[in-house]
């Protein structure tokens, strides 16, 4: 699959992930036209995106993001009543997005060569689609308090057990050599996160995500297949 084939099959947009948010807090947010709310949270989350990768979410102030999204201050509290709401809804929809793009990519009957290539394509092309909400989870991290950052170290644990368990059913079937599965998802992980964290490295090489999910994949077989 392409990524472009990937991308028309679970649109990705900022629309679409907002309206997944308005749907899913329609009870929290005051406004309640659909077009209306998806407009203006597309700005907000644009805004908190940008402001956050320059000077770190807890250092952005609700003022300064009233300005960048050209909302005024009351405006923003129609749709969150605080910043740790707003991080709330971010980390919840980012993770749910996370979960359901792989829960539905790897096809659960495949044999496990062909999930190990699914699932590490999936998860690059989704950080490729939501490459700044990536980068704000991987680089907000550190800063998050104690229950934000708990849901942050799940979701990253969630996907390296993907990894992990598809790569212990090859070992128990035969097909891939005896390692530690525990290890190699987490090389597989590393290897996928410098895709998001570094993408002008990438760029700069004219690498397309479609390539370097194929040196991932190519990289990993060869170090755990069998010879048989």
């Amino acid at each position: 699959m392409t990524f472009e084939e990937f991308s028309d099959r679970v649109r990705l947009s900022m629309e679409d992930i907002c309206r997944d948010i308005f749907y899913e807090n329609r009870e929290a947010i005051k406004v309640k036209k659909e077009a209306v709310v998806v407009k203006n949270l597309v700005n907000i989350y644009n805004a908190t995106l940008r402001l956050s990768n320059v000077k770190g979410f807890h250092a952005m102030s609700l003022r300064e993001l009233a300005r960048e999204s050209s909302m005024s201050l009351g405006g923003l509290y129609s749709y969150f009543t605080s910043k740790e709401q707003l991080l709330d809804i971010i980390q919840q929809q980012g993770y749910r997005i996370t979960r359901d793009i792989l829960a539905e990519t790897v096809d659960i009957d495949a044999d496990p060569e062909e999930k190990l290539k699914a699932a590490i394509t999936a998860h690059l092309y989704l950080s490729e689609a939501m490459q700044p909400w990536f980068y704000f989870f991987y680089m907000e991290a550190k800063n998050l308090g104690r229950e934000e950052q708990k849901k942050a170290i799940a979701s990253e644990l969630y996907t390296e057990q993907i990894f992990s368990d598809i790569l212990a059913q090859g070992m128990a079937e035969g097909c891939f050599a005896n390692h530690d599965p525990v290890m190699t998802a987490s090389l597989i992980k590393a290897m996928l996160q410098d895709w998001y964290l570094k993408r002008w490295k990438y760029s700069r090489r004219k690498v397309t995500v479609e390539a370097y999910a194929e040196v991932i994949f190519n990289f990993t077989i060869n170090n755990i297949k069998t010879n048989n």
